[in-house]
Formats: structure tokens, C-alpha cells, sequence
């Protein structure tokens, strides 16, 4: 930059925009539209840039960042066959509600025969993510902060499109820029409050929920103090799990996971008080969890609601701040607890929710039963771990078995219901937390889908991640799906090479399970702080359970 001239090339400026409004960590793969700006964002100005094999999980990266991190990823493509590469990863952060800004290249407005030309803005569409045009050198500014104030603003991917003749343009550089976008905290109204209040004490049998929009420590405090107040026992859903780990009155997760002391206090229960939760059909149980109750709604944006219930009550706002306003009101209106969770004795479904963390007994030399090993890891792997859940049959027994210190450092990957996106979590995750290891657990089919492709960028980033592969050998869903039919499942069987030496050749560890007692050796001589490893532990594809319990 000519300190005289006040100006900078546009991909400079771009560059430099991020770095001081404080993006510390980019995520991308490089191509004719977006190398300049990756290389002044990187060279020039001191920003921190993960590469990445493929342009999906430069996406996906950007997904684990902010879902652990709780500030907006940024990810960077060039234009053409490189961004529609993303749009299962863009599809994937439109449904989980998580905010990046995608920084695409796109071909120059007069070269309609380049052979990469696409209407970018009708792909980004069609996954359900925002998109702002890049218009001008002048209107610059304005474009990038309404991209970042709409991912903030609407909890979404928005790409950030840039043609490829304005890079080298001239703009006028009169920063430093603020972030785009500073968050207020939402404050109920006095007419919401006063309608959650009055079913409030209408209730007799009280369950408080949490979800991942609930797990700040002030609301996790003031979502305590409330089910105190009322008499309730707590819940989570999957995206709040551990939340409230170590009260007496924690039920675990509310849903279809739910124990079965869990599913009887909800089916006694009369009323849901949910903080930050969609109430999706996996948590309501296609809503016959909520029959006959009356459902509150406590949220920031209550629109993402999923539930039809007709006993529905919204309240706009904050968790921690509604929680605590509503205990504000039921203490001037002297309303009673209910003592809904010492009546019903939960303190012992409480117990159940803890006794199912503890490793039950097996012998040690038996081909390896998949509960046992997510005990075994659960008890061995570090209590503050981040923990990356990939798709497949093995995801349910996943999110039951494992547990972790924080909500956000439980991270699923299938809000589109696909297989293979959890490296690219991983890979995000890894450098919101560059302290903690992160632990990615996948099917060998996601493995072979997203995983192989990203392990040497892990490895080449130095990264603090372990892959723990439970390798049935194929497509479990599908294999399930050919038993129940009493049909031949061998097309489903695809008999992978071993994963261990994969993981050595591409500059990483790797270790093979065949039985309990090797497991728990690989885990005991497990470091968590060195060379990426890849753990395959070979299961029986006959041996997991299809339901969830």
C-alpha cells in the first residue's frame, strides 16, 4: 500500500479487510480467482491459511471453525467447477444454522466463453445459502460487510462472489474496519414473558431443555437456577449434549436417544420449556414427545421452530436473559415449585443417565462388539476433547456413548444426512481449538468419501487430530437395509485395504484393532499430540445394532 495514495489493489484490500476485522484463520483451496487475495491475506498481512485437497472441505472447515469456535468461518474457491464442488458442504451449513462467508472467485463479466463460466448466484441458490455480488472497486466495503452481517445476522452460509477483472483493480483503503457486525442480546418482551410466565404456573410437571443455541455458561447458569425455581429436572438435545453433566437432576438427552428413565420422566411431564433448540423430529419423536403438553419457545430467532405443537408459546430473545427474567416473575408473582423432579424421584433417572457412561465388563479376547468399544474409548480418550461424529450406523451409538466437556466440542455432521463431512469438521475444529486434540470417529465409507482426501492436509498443518475408523468393511446403512429383506447384502461389502498404512504413507501414524485387548493398548499408547493417526478398528457388519438402542 502507498501510504500517500491511500489505495490498494482490490485483493489486497480484501485481504487486508479480514485480517483486521479479525478473521485469524482462512480455509480454501486456490485457483485463477482467489490466489492473490490467499497470498496478501497470508504474505502480506499475517493471516493464518489452512489448504485444503478439495474445495468441499474448505467449506466444511469453515463449519467446524464456527461451530467450536462460536465466531463465522471463512472459506475461499475459485470460480466454476471449484464452487460447485461446495454445494453439499454449502447445503450442510444451511441446515446446521452455522454462519461462513464462501469467498468465490467467478470468471470476468465479458468472457462468457470461458469454459468455468456459471451463474454462480443460481447454485448458491439452489443450496439455500445467502449471496452477495462483489459489484464494484466502489462499492467494495459495502459488499464484503453485508456478506459477514448476513451470515451473522441469518445463522447461514453466504457466499461472497468476486469477479475475476475487479482483482487487481484500484480502491480507496481507509481502514482499519471494525467487524461488520456486533451482537446485541435479544431482550424478551414484558407480553411474551407474561404468556410463558402464566403456563408456567399452570404447569405441574416441568421439564427445562437445552439446545446448542442454550450452551453459554451464563445460560447454562440461568437455565439451572430456573429448573430449581419450577422444580424441574434438566435435558438436553443432541447439539446441547453434556450441558448439564453433574446435576443432580440431568436427564441427558431429550429425544430419540433418550434412556428409558429419560423417556418416562418426559412422558409424565406436562410442559417443555426449550432454550435454543428447533425441537426437530428426532428430538420431539415426531412430535409425540410433546402430545398434550404445553410446549415454550425461548429463543433468538423462534423461527427455526420444527414443532406443530398447538400449545405453543414463543418467546423472542436471549437464553441466559430470559431464563433469568422469567425466574424474576415467578418470584414477584410468588408462584410455588412444582417439585415435579423429587416427586418423581429423577435424581434416579439422573443416575441412569450417569451409570450409562460407565464401561460395563467384557471379556477381553471376543471379536469387538461396538458398545464396548465406545466405552472403552469414552473411558481412555481425554475428558476435554473435541469430539467430530461422521454419518453412518454407527452415529447413534456415537452420540450416546461419547460424552464431552462442552456442548461445542461435540460436533455433528449430518444435518443433510450425508457421509464423509466430518474430516472437513475435523480440520476446522482442530485450529478453533490448536490446544486440545481432536478426535474425528467415521465409518471406513466416510473415510474413503472425504477422509482420505484431507488426511495429509492434517498431517501438513500439523495438526492435533486422531481418525478412529469403526470399519464394518462397506455401506452399513445399505447393508441393513438388504438384510432386512433377507436379500444378499455383498454389494454393499466393498473390502477396503487396511487404513493404518494408509495413515503411515501419508506422512501420518496409523494402528490396526482387531480385539478389545488391542484397542485398549492403541488407546493407552495413544498421543494425542503428535503425528495426525489414523486408529481402524475392524467390526463385524452383522454385530452393530440398527436401532438406537
Amino acid at each position: 500500500m502507498s501510504p500517500a495514495s491511500g489505495t490498494l489493489k482490490l485483493h489486497q484490500a480484501l485481504a487486508r479487510y479480514l485480517v483486521e476485522s479479525g478473521t485469524d484463520v482462512m480455509f480454501g483451496l486456490i485457483g485463477d480467482g482467489n490466489l492473490f487475495m490467499v497470498d496478501s491475506y497470508t504474505r502480506e498481512f499475517g493471516g493464518t491459511y489452512l489448504s485444503v485437497a478439495h474445495e468441499a472441505n474448505s467449506v466444511l472447515a469453515a463449519i467446524g471453525y464456527a461451530r467450536v469456535s462460536g465466531r463465522v468461518g471463512v472459506a475461499t474457491v475459485t470460480h466454476g467447477p471449484a464452487f460447485t464442488n461446495t454445494m453439499t458442504a454449502l447445503v450442510e451449513g444451511v441446515r446446521s444454522r452455522t454462519p461462513i462467508v464462501l469467498i468465490a472467485g467467478d470468471t470476468a463479466r465479458e468472457d462468457r466463453r470461458n469454459l468455468q463460466n456459471i451463474e454462480q448466484r443460481e447454485v448458491a441458490r439452489s443450496t439455500g445459502a445467502g449471496f452477495v455480488e462483489l459489484r464494484s472497486e466502489r462499492t467494495w466495503l459495502e459488499d464484503v460487510r453485508a456478506a459477514f452481517r448476513q451470515a451473522t445476522i441469518e445463522r447461514r452460509p453466504v457466499v461472497l462472489n468476486v469477479p475475476i477483472d475487479f482483482i487487481w483493480r484500484d480502491v480507496a483503503w481507509g481502514g482499519p474496519y471494525p467487524s461488520a457486525v456486533v451482537e446485541t442480546e435479544a431482550v424478551p418482551s414484558a407480553s411474551a414473558l407474561n404468556e410463558a410466565v402464566g403456563a408456567l404456573a399452570s404447569a405441574r410437571r416441568p421439564i427445562v431443555l437445552a439446545g446448542r443455541g442454550a450452551s453459554s455458561a451464563a445460560a447454562r447458569r440461568q437455565l439451572v437456577r430456573l429448573a430449581e425455581r419450577i422444580g424441574a429436572p434438566l435435558a438436553t438435545t443432541i447439539g446441547g449434549k453434556d450441558l448439564f453433566a453433574g446435576e443432580p437432576f440431568d436427564l441427558g438427552v431429550f429425544g430419540t436417544l433418550s434412556t428409558d428413565a429419560t423417556v418416562s420422566a418426559i412422558i409424565a411431564s406436562d410442559c417443555i420449556i426449550a432454550f435454543g433448540a428447533s425441537l426437530n423430529h428426532f428430538t420431539t419423536a415426531e412430535e409425540s414427545y410433546l402430545v398434550g403438553k404445553t410446549v415454550i419457545v425461548c429463543d433468538r430467532d423462534p423461527g427455526r421452530t420444527q414443532s406443530s405443537s398447538p400449545n405453543l408459546v414463543v418467546v423472542t430473545g436471549d437464553a441466559a436473559l430470559t431464563a433469568e427474567a422469567i425466574v424474576e416473575w415467578l418470584d414477584e408473582g410468588e408462584i410455588e415449585p412444582t417439585g415435579f423432579r423429587d416427586r418423581m424421584q429423577l435424581s434416579s433417572a439422573a443416575a441412569t443417565v450417569a451409570s450409562s457412561r460407565a464401561a460395563p465388563s467384557a471379556p477381553a479376547d471376543i471379536a469387538l462388539p461396538i458398545r464396548r468399544v465406545y466405552d472403552m474409548l469414552d473411558e481412555r480418550l481425554p475428558d476435554d476433547c473435541v469430539i467430530v461424529t461422521d454419518g453412518g450406523r454407527f452415529m447413534p451409538l456415537a452420540w450416546q456413548g461419547l460424552h464431552v466437556k462442552h456442548p461445542r466440542h461435540l460436533v455433528t455432521t449430518v444435518s443433510f444426512g450425508a457421509i464423509g463431512n466430518g474430516m472437513g469438521h475435523a480440520l476446522g475444529a482442530a485450529m478453533a481449538e490448536p490446544d486440545l486434540p481432536v478426535v474425528l470417529v467415521t465409518g471406513d465409507g466416510g473415510f474413503m468419501l472425504g477422509g482420505l482426501t484431507e488426511f495429509n492436509s492434517a498431517v501438513r498443518h500439523g495438526l492435533n487430530l486422531t481418525v478412529v475408523i469403526l470399519n464394518d468393511g462397506g455401506y452399513g446403512a445399505e447393508y441393513v437395509q438388504f438384510e432386512a429383506r433377507n436379500m444378499d447384502p455383498d454389494l454393499s461389502l466393498l473390502g477396503w485395504a487396511d487404513f493404518a498404512p494408509v495413515g503411515i504413507a501419508l506422512g501420518g501414524s496409523g494402528r490396526t484393532v482387531a480385539t478389545l485387548d488391542e484397542l485398549g493398548a492403541v488407546l493407552d499408547g495413544l498421543s494425542l499430540s503428535g503425528l495426525p493417526t489414523i486408529v481402524d478398528i475392524k467390526l463385524d457388519p452383522r454385530s452393530i445394532p440398527n436401532a438406537m438402542h
